[in-house]
């Protein structure tokens, strides 16, 4: 199960990165991701759960010392 913190932090960090992107007015491939991560967690959608963990997963590779 996913804490509801975990999904309020997420939510939050991808809504900064969709504002500042918005006001820049140029968004890629990666920021697009972020976007569609935003819409996720801000819905809270049944594939939120697979998604969580992916994300999680990929986080916890890039700060694996």
């Amino acid at each position: 199960m996913i804490s509801e913190g975990a999904v309020f932090m997420f939510a939050v960090v991808f809504g900064i990165i969709t504002v500042l992107l918005v006001r820049s007015r140029n968004v890629r491939a990666w920021e697009a991701v972020c976007v569609g991560l935003f819409g996720l967690y801000l819905g809270q959608t049944p594939v939120l759960f697979t998604v969580h963990g992916l994300v999680t997963w990929i986080i916890s590779g890039f700060s694996h010392t």
